[in-house]
């Protein structure tokens, strides 16, 4: 990931349940990779740990990636918002 070149953000996916954030991914194009930066909240944490972020080939890999996470968290009795 080239420092002088920024990214262009690309989506961002927030999960939440009974009102309360539970993770939030954002993806970002720079051009010759894409990043899934993450943000997760755990049960009564006001601050959210980072794990990751996840790089990829391009934006069509990220997209899956975030597409199984945000399917896994529906599961899981999540509603997604788009920002």
């Amino acid at each position: 990931m080239s420092e002088a070149a920024p990214g262009r953000e690309l989506f961002v996916r927030h999960a939440k349940r009974d009102g309360r954030s539970v993770a939030v991914m954002r993806a970002i194009d720079y051009g010759d990779q894409c990043v899934v930066e993450t943000e997760v909240f755990a049960p009564g944490s006001a601050t959210a740990a980072r794990p990751g972020p996840y790089t990829f080939a391009d934006a069509r890999q990220a997209t899956a990636f975030v597409t199984e996470a945000v399917e896994a968290l529906m599961y899981l009795g999540c509603d997604i918002h788009a920002e």
